[in-house]
Order: structure tokens, then sequence, then C-alpha cells
């Protein structure tokens, strides 16, 4: 038997969620009434039509098709109040899903058509998280959301959004890393030596994304420039074979990322949609679990992919058979994987994780029951 029969068993769990981008959550409800707003003409013009064409789009097996799709959600994005709105539903919407830590991103730089500084986007941003915390807790859940400021690697404003995470974090402790985003193959982080030099000597959390070919190369190249995460990180399987007995073989590189426990924030659903891997069945998140890989469960685009932590937990944990000490490792994996002060998360897991999977959490299958509802 599975160890979470349903959605609602899922969405009982205490979650992390790492990789979530802001751009690419919204609520489809919202898109069509700023849209309207602001004259901007979409696909589509109903909620669940527009859901199917975004989703359609994220399913292409094609990267740059996928980010094509953002189009619609940057545009409107592009005012403070805007930003902050989807900032906050985003967190609500996280809440009422059960998730207790996030990281969301996003590149200040796309948010700037109409004149906003990069500290405004941000700022923005960062006080929609602490509305929707404010409006969660008081529909009686706990949650946490911190802000990755992601620099677009096909463009030349990394060195500068890496100075905006260093000014800001010291005002702002929602501000808690810094990403390379956007086209990766052809875009490797190489070409941004001078911004992760500077991540480094500024002592910057550094996630970056790599999950398209060159494959090891890109992985490789985001170790060696600094990083703490590796966006994704799917494309790690071939350097893993399996053996007749089941056991792993790693290369060299695999090898490093287990032994230094570096974190891989997964998203599958997504890796199926951009053609990184065939199916959820052939992907490596379930294998790399149980052999001792720092792996977590994420989203990336909850709006393209039509996911929610919840939905890809639980479909994560049916795939591969988990047991519930293995959806436990993996929540914990997500949390202690975090840019979050050590201590927060530190409590987060003891307070609330643990407790919850050692059977104290009251009724596991309401939904925001237990120790991380607000009490």
């Amino acid at each position: 038997m599975n160890a979470l029969d349903d959605l609602d068993a899922a969405r009982a769990v205490p979650k992390a969620l790492l990789h979530d981008h802001l751009d690419g959550g919204l609520r489809t409800s919202t898109v069509l009434e700023l849209a309207d707003e602001i004259g901007w003409i979409l696909p589509e013009t109903e909620p669940d039509a527009l859901q199917a064409w975004f989703t359609a789009g994220a399913a292409t097996k094609d990267l740059l098709q996928y980010l094509a799709t953002f189009e619609h959600t940057l545009a409107v994005m592009q005012s403070e109040a805007h930003i902050e709105r989807v900032a906050a539903e985003a967190v609500i919407d996280l809440a009422l899903d059960g998730v207790v830590y996030a990281e969301l991103r996003f590149a200040p730089e796309l948010h700037q058509h109409n004149g906003l500084t990069l500290e405004a986007v941000v700022r923005a941003a960062t006080a929609g998280f602490r509305r929707g915390e404010r409006e969660a807790a008081a529909a009686g859940s706990t949650i946490v959301v911190n802000a990755i400021l992601c620099a677009m690697r096909t463009e030349h404003r990394s060195l500068e959004i890496a100075q905006v995470v260093d000014r800001l974090r010291h005002h702002d402790d929602k501000v808690v890393g810094f990403d390379l985003a956007g086209a990766e193959t052809g875009w490797p982080p190489s070409l941004h030596a001078e911004a992760l030099s500077f991540a480094r000597e500024r002592h910057l959390n550094v996630t970056i994304h790599a999950s398209e070919p060159p494959d090891l190369e890109l992985i490789d190249d985001a170790l060696v420039h600094g990083a703490h995460r590796i966006g994704h990180g799917v494309r790690l399987r071939s350097d893993i074979s399996t053996r007749p007995d089941d056991s792993l073989e790693l290369g060299t590189l695999a090898r490093y990322v287990l032994d230094h426990q570096i974190p891989l924030e997964m998203a599958p659903t997504c890796h199926v949609q951009v053609g990184a891997v065939p199916d959820v069945y052939s992907h490596p998140i379930g294998p790399m679990l149980r052999h001792g890989f720092n792996v977590s469960v994420n989203t990336d685009n909850r709006l393209m992919s039509d996911v929610m932590p919840s939905s890809e937990l639980l479909m994560v944990t049916r795939t591969f058979d988990l047991t519930m000490p293995e959806v436990e490792q993996l929540v914990a994996n997500g949390v202690m994987a975090g840019f979050a002060p050590y201590e927060q998360r530190r409590h987060i897991v003891d307070t609330i994780v643990h407790p919850w999977f050692q059977g104290q959490a009251g009724d596991p299958f309401r939904p925001g029951a237990g120790p991380h509802a607000a009490r």
C-alpha cells in the first residue's frame, strides 16, 4: 500500500518547496482579471481553457517553447500592486496545500517594463509574501516563504542582480538567495563568472538551474562556480547506472554530488514536460532518494504544469511506492536544504515535520490539521 492514499492525505503532509517560480504560479482567474485591467490580450478567455493552453505549451518537450508561455504572466506583473497580489495569493495557495516552508523565485529584471526599479519589484514581492503569511495564519495555517532572485542567463545583468541580493538581504530577511535562470543550452554558468565570483565573495546563497543539455557539463559548471544547490539536476541520471541487483553505480560527478549531499531541486512533472525524461517512471528521484541523494520534490511552475506540491508528492509516492519514512525524508530534505537560517529550518523540522510523521498531528486527513496549523 502506498504511504499516501489520495490527494487529501498528501495535502495534510507538512511540505517544503524549494523550486517554484512566482511568475509560473498565478491563478488563472488572476491572470484573466489583471489582463482585462491592463488591456492585455490572452490566448483564451475562460479559466479552464486558459489553464489548458498554458499546460499544452509546457508539455512541448522543448524548454524554449515552455518559457514562451511566460509572456502572458509577466505581462500582468508589471506594477507593484499586481506583483504584491500575485505573491500573496501564491503564499495562500501553498499554505492551503500544506506547505510550511517555501522559497519562491523570480527575475526582477523581467518586471521593469513600466519603469519599476529592481528594488521596488523585490519589495512588492516580499510585501506580498508577508501579507500571504498573515492571511494564511488568520485562516489557521503556518507558512514561511522567502525569495530567491534570478538573473536571466541570456542577458548581461547577473552581477547587478547579485548585488541587489547582497544589498537587500541586510534590510529584508525574505531575500535569501541568487539564481541563474532561463534558457540553459549555450548559456552555461561560466558566462556569468563575474556575478558568481561576487556571490562567493559576499557569501550569498546560490542555486543554479541545470536541467538541459549538455547534461553533466551544466551541472558540473554550476558546482565549479559555487552553487550550493542545483535547480533540477535531473540529467545527473546519465552519470548513474543500475546494476542487475538494482543497486546504483555512480560516475565521478554523481559520486561528488552524493558525497557532498548537494541538494537537487527536482520537479518530475516539469521534467517530463520538457523532455528531460520520457515519463515519470524513468525519473531518477525514487532510486536516488533510496541511495541517499539529497533530493526534494518541487513544482517549478504550478500554472504551466498544472500541479501543486501535494499532487507532485502524491505522484512521486505512488510511482515509486514510497514508504512513509521515505516521504518524511523527502520533506526533511527540502526544509533543511532551504536558505533560511539554520535555526529556523531546524525548528520547522523538529516542531512540525517530525511530530506530524510521528503521529502527533491530530486528524491527519484534514488539510491544515496538525502542528503546521497556526495555534
